[in-house]
């Protein structure tokens, strides 16, 4: 009895979080092939060729990947995350939900909510809270935001210069578009 309660007190620290651990320093080939788990949190310096941990760090790597409410500075090829706050640098910046900070890369992609500066390319945004420069920019929604490039898509704004300048521009627009 004594181990099934000792086994189940575990297993339910573990799901929970409680046992992973702080590391100030991550070496990474691929995920499992690693100086620190994929569980531990790094606070410090990661070094990747392809690395996925939790993390509030400076990464720098082929393809930097970190997942839970991560956040620092990461400089490579790929960036993904969950959730990021700091600085993403890198070709390719993915976020599957919300991101705070600044995305400079040929290509960012924020499915939820971004605040800050996307510098690139080709910069997509499921709801705007910021500014996006590149020659490419879509924002499906925007609470309030500003598109500079060549082409800016921003399907919330309905109408065609004629909901009022000062709060939006229009759905799709060469140079500049807003919502307000």
């Amino acid at each position: 009895m004594k181990r099934i309660l000792a086994s189940a007190i575990g297993a339910t620290l573990f799901a929970s979080g409680i046992l992973a651990t702080d590391a100030v320093f991550q070496v990474s080939l691929v995920p499992d092939i690693a100086l620190q788990k994929q569980t531990d949190n790094i606070t410090g310096v990661s070094l990747n060729i392809w690395g996925s941990n939790q993390q509030h760090a400076f990464a720098i790597g082929v393809i930097n990947g970190s997942y839970g409410q991560s956040g620092g500075l990461s400089i490579g090829c790929v960036n993904y995350s969950e959730n990021y706050t700091g600085m993403q640098w890198g070709y390719l910046n993915v976020v599957h939900s919300d991101f705070v900070g600044f995305q400079i890369g040929w290509v960012n992609y924020t499915a939820d909510n971004d605040t800050g500066l996307q510098l690139g390319f080709l910069n997509y945004a499921g709801r705007l809270k910021g500014l996006q420069l590149g020659l490419f920019n879509m924002a499906a929604q925007a609470d309030h935001g500003v598109q500079v490039g060549l082409l800016n898509l921003l399907p919330e704004n309905r109408y065609w210069f004629t909901g009022g300048l000062a709060n939006e521009v229009a759905p799709v627009m060469v140079l500049v578009n807003w919502r307000f």
